[in-house]
């Protein structure tokens, strides 16, 4: 498949260009081609059943169909299929390891978290913190480089018990070098685990090779449904760790006294999965694999380097934007400012009638204005990020994120966008 061709895929798009409208809000959520469609529809129309319970053809047609995309998904990573895991999303993923990890740990183990994290990736590890009275320490990254073995080398001590990161950063774009970071914390004995919700859709990505324990990932993040997501463990490392919730599916026994479970990965699958939806992200893997991830990558780079190029080209007045410039180490996301917009503490201020002059358009406002006047679609606020953000020194940025189907026309647009909404607030 061509990445010209790609457009013609997507549906939405018939509606998106005939209303002139560039859509660049992918690290939230993507679009779905009409091979993703189709292929929940098949399900609903022509095979739909539970799975792994009726003898019936219709239960072993979906239940073939069910475990096809656990096969095809765990290849695209380089998994066995016993070592996918579906979930709702990354975030339930990462959940469920802060769960059934940290129920193993004890007061005083440390946990290794970077400042660049989504709170997905923080939140459950506070919570955790709160229940088990573990340490959290936070890798303080820049926002202008990747997180490197060396920024993690010096948090490491005999009490790290698990190093939590990102692949690629939401926010910044930043890729983070996973393979010597992971070897750190194995020779420290601590677990691996990666946020994979903003690589493994744009980029190739082998669990074997960067040697994690755990990958969580998104399929609405890649084409794929809302609602399904995978968590990768090492096949030793399911079988050791325990179940995070009980019910049907994860059983194998039931008696008054107590329950065993199911081989793994079923035994992390309490209840009726969502079906379709893996079926569905099956399908926009096989979407992505005839694009294929490296040619996806280049793509990204190519957007993401003319995005800094027209950056540098369109000499904007007070246009500060976040991120690493070495567009090796960068995905197709681009986070800025117009100005800074500065947080204030009304406990330093005299008084609370003081009027503050800031040359500054707030993200939601260049966010909203870009859209209902000039439509392009961006992403305004903390972006779930809000200790990155407060590092930066600001409250809030606007974001560009690009994916297969956005062009160098689109970040044309976006640079128009910027520049006229400029014009309009009188700067």
């Amino acid at each position: 498949m061509k990445f010209d061709e790609v457009r013609e895929h997507f549906p939405i798009f018939k509606k998106l260009d005939a209303e002139k409208v560039v859509y660049l809000d992918n690290a939230s959520t993507t679009q779905k081609p009409y091979e993703v469609i189709n292929a929940v529809m098949d399900f609903y129309e022509n095979h739909c059943s539970n799975v792994h319970r009726g003898v019936y053809r219709l239960g072993e047609e979906a239940t073939e169909m069910f475990n096809h995309s656990r096969e095809n998904i765990g290849k695209f990573i380089g998994a066995k299929d016993r070592e996918i895991v579906f979930l709702r999303n990354t975030t339930e993923a990462l959940n469920l390891l802060a769960y059934s990890l940290g129920s193993r740990l004890k007061e005083g183990d440390e946990i290794i978290l970077s400042n660049s994290e989504h709170h997905s990736n923080i939140v459950p590890w506070q919570m955790l913190k709160e229940r088990k009275k573990v340490r959290l320490k936070f890798i303080n990254s820049r926002h202008d480089q990747p997180i490197t073995p060396e920024d993690l080398s010096p948090l490491i001590s005999g009490n790290t018990k698990i190093v939590s990161l990102t692949e690629c950063s939401n926010i910044l774009g930043n890729i983070n070098d996973i393979k010597p970071i992971s070897k750190i914390a194995h020779d420290a004995g601590a677990v691996m685990i990666v946020d994979g919700a903003q690589s493994v859709p744009h980029m190739p990505v082998n669990v074997k090779e960067m040697d994690c324990d755990f990958l969580a990932f998104s399929g609405h993040k890649m084409l794929g449904p809302s609602g399904i997501g995978c968590l990768y463990g090492k096949e030793e490392s399911l079988e050791d760790l325990p179940p995070f919730m009980g019910g049907g599916e994860m059983i194998r026994t039931v008696t008054k006294e107590n329950f065993t479970c199911e081989d793994i990965p079923i035994k992390f699958e309490a209840g009726t999965p969502n079906i379709e939806g893996a079926i569905g992200f099956s399908a926009a893997i096989d979407f992505l694999r005839n694009l294929g991830m490296s040619n996806v990558r280049n793509h990204e780079k190519d957007l993401i380097s003319y995005t800094l190029k027209k950056e540098e080209e369109s000499n904007i007045r007070d246009l500060i934007s976040y991120g690493t410039r070495n567009i090796e180490k960068r995905a197709g996301i681009y986070a800025f400012n117009i100005g800074e917009i500065p947080k204030f503490d009304k406990e330093n201020i005299i008084s609370e009638n003081i009027s503050v002059k800031v040359h500054a358009i707030h993200p939601h406002d260049l966010s909203s204005l870009a859209d209902k006047t000039y439509g392009v679609e961006l992403r305004s606020g903390h972006h779930c990020a809000m200790p990155m953000t407060e590092d930066l020194g600001v409250s809030a940025t606007t974001r560009a994120s690009y994916y297969v189907y956005n062009t160098r026309e689109d970040v044309e647009k976006l640079f128009d966008a910027i520049s006229a909404s400029i014009k309009r607030f009188g700067f």
